[in-house]
């Protein structure tokens, strides 16, 4: 039995590598509106965060999200949040308490629900929070980095490396992205049995 946990478990991180073609998806947001990476029309591409309410890593990194989205939304690469958690294992980040968090947080960015987890999966998201820069181009949307936000997840002043930031000012810049993998650093996503 534990076997087959693991393995079922493993099988989610199979998701994306960079350079892969990353779907597009309609979920439910805070707003009570269906939101799609194809709704932004004039992005030029997206930081898709797989994030929850509960999680104290992805709480230590909510105010570094919005100050992405501050910077980067105007500049073509919007901020959108996903949780991907089931919220019967995990009721901190039910629907109604996202609607929560988001207002006291004051979120200028889509909240998303992944109810069926099927987009955490199809990305390989495996923490919260657990980043994906895409980038279009005319083949679709492009996996350009994965991974952490930065390289200290508790305190902002003593980050070192930011490598979302730099990931997305050197898309903009096109210039190349390095490192363009790091490990996600938080809390396991909680699967749905």
């Amino acid at each position: 039995m534990l076997a087959l946990l693991l393995i079922s478990t493993a099988s989610f991180a199979d998701g994306y590598e960079i350079g892969d073609n990353a779907t597009s998806f309609n979920l439910l947001n805070v707003d009570g509106e269906y939101v799609s990476l194809d709704d932004f029309r004039e992005a030029d591409g997206f930081i898709v965060i797989f994030t929850c309410n509960h999680c104290p890593y992805s709480k230590l990194y909510e105010d570094r999200i919005i100050e992405l989205n501050e910077i980067f939304s105007e500049q073509g690469y919007p901020v959108v949040a996903i949780n991907p958690n089931d919220t019967i294992k995990e009721p901190e980040d039910s629907y109604s308490q996202m609607i929560v968090r988001a207002d006291e947080k004051g979120f200028e960015f889509p909240y998303l629900l992944d109810a069926d987890q099927s987009i955490a999966k199809a990305y390989g998201a495996t923490r919260t929070p657990h980043v994906f820069v895409l980038q279009k181009s005319n083949d679709g949307l492009v996996v350009k980095y994965i991974g952490a936000i930065d390289d200290n997840s508790k305190s902002p002043d003593d980050v070192e490396e930011q490598y979302v930031y730099n990931a997305v000012n050197n898309l903009i810049n096109e210039k190349p992205i390095y490192p363009n993998f790091t490990k996600a650093i938080g809390c396991t996503i909680k699967w749905a049995d």
